[in-house]
C-alpha cells in the first residue's frame, strides 16, 4: 500500500503509539459548528475500527492543549476554510482545520495518512489492523492549492458522505458535512442573463448577427448575443446583479457564451474581433463591461467566463479585469497524453492558450474532460494523464478544476477509479498518481488485481503503439478497438473473474467488465448469432445489476439497451 504525502510533517524525534492513548478521550467544543461535531463523530467512528480503541467523546470549553491526553477536534480561526493543521504530542493531539470544511478534511487526512484508512467507493472503505500503529510526533499542515474542486461522477452526488471524504467541495449543502463553496461552476449563462423568450420579438437586434439574419436559435442555451450592444451590456449587468442580490452568498458569477457556434458577426463585433485576433476580443469586452458594473454593487465577486471553443484563443490586447475569471475548456485536446506533451500536436494549440491566459490573468479555471461522451461504458484511456494536467494547471494559475466525467450515470469505464485517482490529484497535485492506481486496484480488486492491472497498461500501450489521439467523443476505433484487441480486453476479465473468489470481490469485477463486453459488441467482429447475443444478455444483466442509468451523456440505458434487443 502506498504512503500518502499530503501533509507537510515537521518532526520532533517522538513517537506516539496507539496503546498510550487507550485512555484517552476525544473532545470538541462546546459551542463547536455541526460540521466539527461530525467531524469529531467520524473520527471517533474510523478510529475505533481501525485501532479498536472505543474513546469516548464529550465536549470542553475550547480547544484543549495538545498536552492534555484529549484528541481535541475543532477549528482554529487563523486557518483558511479548507486548511490543516495536526499537532501530534506524546501527551495529546489536535486535530484542526478551517471552517466549514477545514476540519473535517482534518481529520479524513489524519485518518488516511496516520492511520492508513483508505476511503476507496461509498460501499467499501479499507480499515487497516493498526493496534501496533506508531505516529510520528510533530506538527503537520496542508493548504489545497485549488479552492474549486468538482470531480464530476455521480458516485459523489448520491453519496454527500462519501463526497466530503474525498475532499469534493462542491456536491452538498448540508452543514454537517461543511456545505459547499460558494463560488459556482463558470457556465454557459447568456439565456440567464438576456433571455429570447423575454426580449427576442421587440428586440432582435440584442441577438447575433449570422449570415445576415438575427439568430433565434434557442440551442445550447442561444441564441448568442450582440456583445457590442451597449444596451446589451446593461441588460446583462441588471440582471446579473440581481441574481446576486438574490443569492448574497455567492462569490462568483457566470457571464458566458452559450454553447453554440453562432456568435455575432456584426460590422461593431467583427471589427473588434478581427482587430484581436480571435472572437475572443467582442466576447472580453463585453464581460469586462459587464464586471465592472458588477463590482460597482457586488465587490467581493468575481465574474466568471469560459474560453471555449471559438473564444479559448486570448485577444492580442484586451486583458481581463481584476474580478475576471477565465475557464479554460480543453474539449479539443488529446485524452490520451498529457496536455504540455510536446510530442502531441493536438494538444500544442490548447497548450499555446493556456500558457498565454496564464500571463494575463491570475485567476484562471479549468474545464477537463475526463469520459467518453459517446459511449460511457467503453474503455477509455486516459489514466496516464490526469496526473500530468492536474499539475500543469497547476501552473498556469488554475484556482478551481472542473473534472467532468460521466456525472448523470453510473457503472462509467473505471468511474470507482478515476473518481479516486481525480479526487486525491485535484487535492494535491503532487500526489503519485501510478501509486494511487495500484494501491485502489489492489485493495478493491484483492487477488482479481494483476489482471486488471494488465488490463490497464495494455489498454494504454495499445492505443499508444497505433499513433493514435483519441478525444472525449472517441469512436471504438479511435481507442484502438478491433476484433483482437477487444478479445485481449474481455480475456483478461475472464482471468479476473476467475480469480474473484469473495462475492464481494467477484461483484466489484463485474462491475468492472461492463466495458470489455462492451468493446466486444462494438469491435468483436464477426461472430456467430447465438454467441453474440449470449453477450447482449450478459451485458445488459450486468448493466442492471449494476444500477446503469445511461449509455452515454444524452442516451438512456433503457433506450440503449432497447436497441441491442431489436
Amino acid at each position: 500500500m502506498s504512503t500518502l504525502k499530503t501533509l507537510t510533517f515537521h518532526p520532533t524525534g517522538d513517537d506516539l503509539a496507539v496503546s498510550a492513548i487507550q485512555n484517552w478521550r476525544i473532545t470538541v467544543s462546546d459551542d463547536a459548528t455541526a460540521s466539527e461535531r461530525y467531524a469529531a463523530e467520524e473520527f471517533q467512528k474510523w478510529f475505533n475500527q481501525a485501532t479498536g480503541l472505543a474513546l469516548s467523546l464529550t465536549t470542553a470549553q475550547g480547544n484543549a492543549a495538545p498536552d492534555s491526553e484529549q484528541i481535541a477536534i475543532g477549528a482554529l480561526p487563523a486557518l483558511g476554510d479548507e486548511d490543516i493543521q495536526i499537532t501530534v504530542k506524546s501527551g495529546g493531539v489536535q486535530i484542526q482545520g478551517g471552517l466549514p470544511r477545514g476540519v473535517l478534511y482534518a481529520v479524513y487526512q489524519f485518518l488516511e495518512e496516520l492511520v492508513g484508512i483508505r476511503f476507496l467507493t461509498a460501499d467499501h472503505t479499507y480499515i487497516p489492523d493498526v493496534s501496533a500503529l506508531k505516529v510520528p510526533c510533530g506538527s503537520y499542515t496542508y493548504s489545497p492549492p485549488f479552492s474549486f474542486r468538482w470531480s464530476y461522477y455521480r458516485e459523489n452526488s448520491e453519496s454527500p458522505t462519501f463526497a466530503v471524504k474525498r475532499k469534493v467541495n462542491t456536491v452538498t449543502d448540508a452543514e454537517s458535512l461543511g456545505g459547499k463553496t460558494q463560488q459556482q461552476l463558470i457556465n454557459h449563462s447568456f439565456h440567464a442573463l438576456v433571455p429570447y423568450g423575454t426580449y427576442g420579438e421587440n428586440h432582435p437586434e440584442y441577438y447575433a448577427l449570422v449570415d445576415g439574419k438575427r439568430d433565434t436559435s434557442t440551442h445550447g442555451g442561444g441564441p448568442q448575443l450582440c456583445v457590442t450592444n451597449p444596451e446589451v451590456i446593461e441588460v446583462a449587468a441588471t440582471a446579473a446583479n440581481q441574481q446576486l442580490t438574490d443569492r448574497p452568498e455567492a462569490t462568483n458569477i457566470s457571464v458566458s457564451q452559450a454553447d453554440t457556434a453562432a456568435y455575432c458577426r456584426c460590422e461593431t463585433c467583427e471589427t473588434l474581433n478581427e482587430a484581436e485576433g480571435t472572437p475572443m476580443g467582442s466576447q472580453l469586452t463585453f464581460v469586462n463591461a459587464v464586471a465592472e458594473r458588477i463590482e460597482a454593487a457586488h465587490p467581493h465577486v468575481k465574474v466568471g467566463t469560459l474560453a471555449y471553443w471559438y473564444t479559448r484563443k486570448p485577444p492580442k490586447t484586451i486583458k481581463p479585469r481584476h474580478n475576471v475569471q477565465i475557464q479554460l475548456c480543453s474539449i479539443e485536446c488529446c485524452t490520451l497524453h498529457a496536455i504540455d506533451n510536446p510530442d502531441c500536436e493536438q494538444n500544442q494549440a490548447f497548450c499555446e492558450d493556456t500558457n498565454a491566459w496564464g500571463k494575463i490573468c491570475d485567476d484562471i479555471w479549468i474545464w477537463n474532460y475526463n469520459t467518453n461522451f459517446r459511449s460511457y461504458d467503453l474503455p477509455f484511456p486516459n489514466l496516464r494523464s490526469i496526473q500530468p494536467n492536474v499539475r500543469y494547471f497547476l501552473r498556469n494559475n488554475a484556482k478551481g478544476v472542473f473534472m467532468q466525467a460521466n456525472g448523470n450515470g453510473l457503472t462509467g469505464e473505471f468511474s470507482d477509479l478515476r473518481n479516486y485517482l481525480i479526487s486525491h490529484l485535484i487535492w494535491d497535485p503532487h500526489l503519485d498518481s501510478e501509486a494511487l492506481l495500484n494501491e485502489f486496484v489492489n485493495l478493491h480488486y484483492g487477488a482479481a488485481a494483476p489482471p486488471i492491472l494488465e488490463y490497464i497498461a495494455f489498454l494504454h500501450d495499445n492505443v499508444e503503439a497505433r499513433g493514435l489521439h483519441p478525444r472525449c467523443f472517441p469512436t471504438p476505433e479511435d481507442v484502438g478497438l478491433d476484433a483482437e484487441s477487444a478479445q485481449t480486453i474481455f480475456d483478461y476479465f475472464r482471468q479476473a473473474l476467475a480469480l474473484a473468489e469473495k462475492p464481494e470481490i467477484r461483484a466489484r469485477v463485474e462491475k468492472a467488465s461492463i466495458p470489455a463486453y462492451k468493446g466486444m459488441l462494438v469491435a468483436g467482429g464477426e461472430m456467430e448469432s447465438q454467441k453474440r447475443q449470449t453477450l447482449i444478455d450478459e451485458y445488459i444483466t450486468l448493466c442492471e445489476r449494476y444500477n446503469m442509468s445511461h449509455a452515454a451523456e444524452t442516451q438512456a440505458a433503457e433506450a440503449y439497451f432497447e436497441e441491442l434487443r431489436s
